[in-house]
This record gives C-alpha cells, structure tokens and sequence, in this order.
C-alpha cells in the first residue's frame, strides 16, 4: 500500500539541539510505520541557540528534507546586546537582572516581530510551498511551533489551497504562554498577536497541544484540539552506556546526586529547592559528605552565582551543555532528577519535554511550579515523584531527606508503572489515528 505522504513545516530540525528538535524529529522517525511518509520543510540558513549534532543520527536516512533560506534578524540583534541570544529560546533576564539594553531589545521583539523574528520567512514560504505541494500531491501539512510565525504559512497555505489539510502543532502556548506577559506589548501589538492566534485556531483542521490543560484552552478558544503529550524514545535509553565517573574533588565516597538537565532560567528558578539544600548540607553530616548537585545544560550565570554563594558551593558538578546522548546518561547516573516550570498559574499546562526521558530512567523526580499542574498529574499516574508549589519549603527537605535515608539504605527503588503510554512510537500511533 503507497503510504500518503504528509509534509512537516518545522523551524527546528538537527543540528539544532534542545527540546523543540525532538518532536516532529521522533513522529518522523515512527510515521512509516503507521502508513506515512514525512517530509520536511525547515530553513536553510537557521539561528539555532543551541546545536546538538549527536541528534542527526534520529534523521530517518531516506527522508526527503526542503530547505529555502530566510532573513530573521537576531543575528543583527546579538551584535547590539549579547543577551539577545537568550530570547531565541523563550528566556528573558527579569526585575533588577534587567538592563536598558534588554527592556529595550524585549520591546522591539514583542512590537514589530508579530508574532516574532521568524516572521519573514512566511511570505517566501507560502508563496515556494503552493506550488510544491501541487506538484508533490502532498494533502496533509503540520506546522510546528514556536516560533509561532510557522502557523502563519500554514493559515496563509489553507486560504490558498482550501482542500488542503492543516495541522498547527502548539509545543507551547502563543498568548498564554507565561512570558508574553513580559513582552511589553503595546494594546494595538497584543490584539494583532490575539487576532492572528485566534485565526490559527478556527482555520486549522486540527490543533495539537502537548498537555491536557493546554488543550482544553485550544478547545474554548474554537480549535479542534487534541492532546499528544512529548515523550521519550526506548532506542534512545537503549543506545547509552551507564557510568558516573565524574565525582566533585571532594568526594571520594559513592554519591547521593540530584541533577538538572536542561536550560534553566530566572523565571523558573526553584529558590526554595537551594535553600533547602543549604540547610541539609549544613544540619546532617552524612548528607554533606556524599551529597552533590549536577546540572547538565545552560544554567543561567546569576541562578549559578546566587547558589554558589551557599554553603552548597563545594557541591556542584557543573558540565555545562551536553549532547542528547550525554544527557541521557547524566540522568541515569543520577538519584533524583529535577523539573521547573513558571510559578503562575498560566502555566499549570505547561509539561516540559524532558520529564518523559526523566520517567524512562526510572529515578526519582522532584517538580515544581503552580498546583494542579499538569506535572502533577504524570508524576501521580506514574509514581515518578512529587511536585512542590514554589512557596513550599519544608516539605521539600522533608521529601529529600526521606529519599536519601532510602538511598543510604539501599531502598531507593525504581517502582514506575505506566509509562509505556508515553513512549515516542506509542505517541506516533495516536497521532497517526488522529490523521485517520
């Protein structure tokens, strides 16, 4: 049977590294198993705020890739401010960390990029992809975002070619996500950023959301919307080689480990988690003498410099940004492994990507961010863990302290159950029913 093929408009494809690659990276690795052939249409000339390479050998060897080039001007804006780099990826200093340079730069990105810098690739796109898709017999498009501009060729190619099936895929929210509040957006800017939202949702033949909360907006916002949460691929844990030789130079002794991997920023900083572990570090000997804190990917200088201000200082193992593989072995090296999102309650549908490798390890994880999140929720389906609110602070010691007593004794069992639901074929699978 000749498998229907669907064409995948994303601005994040290998080498480009952090979460936003792996999605539609991983559908079209599984599509051809469940009757689709991918293709993808990505830039030719992308600014990438982070590279991975390890992740090109995911890139299925047979699949046609379209490139054209596009003109985004954050090239031109890192020159004016190297701290632009950072709004690539969604990140902002905030409060006093905030010079007149970033309020400056944050401005001009909210008020004339709409919905942002990308947004001068969707003319040449739609105008180079009407005539592709004709000449292809593709009839089914997907368009991934952030940055949200790419639903912009998908609403302009569905006017254009009515027949055309349209998939907007939301990785994260447009208006609701929870640093669009800090875009400093003039009136006039925010209801042209809500009316194009809104246009996305009512013309798109199906919005993906990946979380449950997320989704249920989509859905009283007019969109036809599905939840097919991210997730982690088993090749992937399969292919990595397990050993923690990297110890602190004061550590001579096995090691009780908590780790971040991943970006970590200002806005979600777990404040209360530090000063937690200030305090265990300095009331149990036992405790100091085995405990460190790894992070593994970007951590944000100030965060960095206010922790090692503590008593924590001599405890941090800091490898800074590593490739996916690299990744997945940290974490399975680890005994709890760390998750934040926004404190706000905006953001409560926000399910960061890497809580699903975290869930394939087997570790014990510790979230925080706004109650009744959709974390919350995995996290208690799974038995992976506890999500904290980012005012609670006792309780947080008390839930690590209960965990090394565990792991002194060497009772710190894996008991996840569940998981399978979210593995990236089972995930595929669902998304080729939704294309059914």
């Amino acid at each position: 049977m000749e498998q229907k093929k669907i064409l995948i408009i994303t601005y994040y494809w290998p080498p480009a590294g952090g979460p936003g690659v792996q999605r539609w990276l991983k559908f079209a690795k599984y599509l051809p198993e469940f009757g689709w052939k991918p293709v993808i249409y990505t830039p030719e000339n992308p600014s990438y705020p982070l590279l991975d390479e390890s992740l090109i050998k995911d890139v299925p060897k047979d699949i046609e890739i379209v490139k054209t080039k596009i003109w985004e001007p954050y090239q031109l804006a890192e020159k004016l401010n190297k701290s632009n780099k950072k709004f690539k990826a969604g990140q902002f200093d905030v409060g006093k960390n905030q010079s007149w340079k970033s309020r400056l730069s944050i401005w001009v990105r909210g008020n004339f990029f709409i919905p942002d810098a990308r947004v001068f690739w969707v003319k040449p796109s739609v105008k180079f992809l009407e005539n592709y898709l004709k000449e292809n017999k593709i009839e089914v498009v997907v368009t991934s975002g952030p940055p949200h501009s790419l639903h912009l060729i998908g609403l302009n190619l569905k006017k254009q070619l009515p027949h055309l099936k349209w998939i907007a895929d939301f990785r994260d929210p447009w208006t609701e996500i929870s640093y669009y509040k800090h875009l400093k957006l003039t009136k006039n800017s925010d209801r042209k950023h809500r009316k194009l939202e809104s246009e996305v949702f009512r013309n798109a033949d199906i919005t993906l959301a990946t979380s449950y909360t997320d989704a249920e907006n989509f859905r009283r916002n007019g969109a036809n919307s599905f939840c097919i949460t991210n997730g982690f691929d088993e090749s992937d844990s399969q292919k990595t080689t397990y050993s923690n030789t990297q110890t602190p130079k004061h550590s001579n002794t096995p090691t009780f480990t908590l780790s971040y991997i991943g970006v970590l920023e200002q806005l979600r900083n777990p404040e209360n988690l530090w000063k937690a572990l200030d305090e265990l570090v300095q009331q149990h000997p036992d405790f100091a003498e085995t405990f460190v804190l790894k992070f593994a990917g970007r951590i944000d200088d100030k965060i960095l410099a206010d922790i090692e201000h503590s008593s924590l200082k001599n405890h941090i193992l800091n490898l800074g940004y590593l490739s996916h593989d690299k990744a997945i072995e940290e974490m399975q090296t680890s005994d709890i492994l760390l998750i934040t999102n926004f404190p706000n309650e905006s953001s409560k549908g926000i399910i960061p990507g890497k809580i699903f490798e975290y869930l394939a390890t087997g570790k014990q994880i510790i979230s925080f961010g706004p109650d009744d999140a959709d974390v919350s929720r995995i996290l208690n389906e799974t038995h992976a863990g506890k999500h904290f609110s980012y005012n609670e602070s006792d309780t947080i010691k008390d839930f690590i302290l209960e965990k090394f007593i565990l792991w002194q004794n060497s009772n710190l069992v894996e008991n996840t159950k569940n998981i399978e639901q979210f593995s990236r074929r089972n995930l595929t699978r669902k998304l080729a029913e939704i294309l059914e």
